[in-house]
């Protein structure tokens, strides 16, 4: 599970990365514009997503999860875990067979961080980025690019985009820490342009009697 939430939480810190000689590429910018943009025009999405997680040795583990976007706030659905994000406060609600417990922070503790909110416009600063070249990718023709972090030290040193050709759709990515771990995503039945209402993102701590609230705040 705590594997899974790098995807959110860890993947961050644009401006710390490695040093990198490559430059970026007018092609992939074009393309990574046009993906941006789309997105952050959207009324909201949803879509479920499959993530591995490969380490050096060659082990991996693979789970699921859902996620629901509309501007700076989200909704992300993990195994015993959901967080909910209304632009102004985060809840983290976890529930097991044996306890109910949510921790909440304010969502401006989370600046700097790349969130379900902004992960398309994560390349904006921090990275150089190049266009690899297509590949099939869930029967569809994925574009990909490479994103290059530009000063040492980031969780991740290397991020591959997969964005669709003709709809410039994020499909998947892979993120490399440089460690030999990789991470890997997928989003599958994604749904653009979803009317969701703003106390899908808000979570009730009265609708949950017995939870355990720890309140960051």
């Amino acid at each position: 599970m705590k594997k899974i939430i790098l995807l959110f939480f860890l993947f961050l810190a644009v401006s710390s990365s490695f040093e990198a000689t490559a430059q970026k590429d007018p092609k992939a910018k074009i393309l990574l514009d046009a993906m941006s943009q789309k997105f952050q025009a959207m009324n909201g999405f949803t879509a479920s997503f499959d993530f591995t997680f490969q380490d050096q040795t060659g082990s991996s583990d693979r789970q699921t999860g859902e996620i629901a976007v509309k501007g700076e706030q989200y909704r992300l659905k993990l195994p015993e875990q959901e967080i909910y994000n209304d632009s102004k406060t985060v809840w983290t609600f976890i529930q097991t067979e044996d306890y109910k417990e949510v921790t909440i922070n304010d969502a401006s503790q989370m600046e700097g961080e790349l969130t379900p909110s902004n992960i398309y416009r994560m390349y904006e600063s921090g990275y150089n980025y190049k266009l690899l070249g297509e590949k099939q990718f869930q029967g569809k023709t994925a574009q990909l690019v490479e994103l290059t972090a530009i000063k040492s030290g980031a969780p991740f040193e290397k991020v591959t985009l997969r964005i669709e050709k003709t709809t410039n759709n994020l499909l998947g990515w892979e993120m490399y820490d440089g460690q030999g771990g990789v991470f890997s995503y997928a989003f599958t039945n994604l749904k653009t342009n979803v009317n969701l209402s703003a106390n899908y993102f808000s979570f009730d701590v009265k609708q949950h009697p017995g939870i355990e609230v720890i309140d960051l705040r």
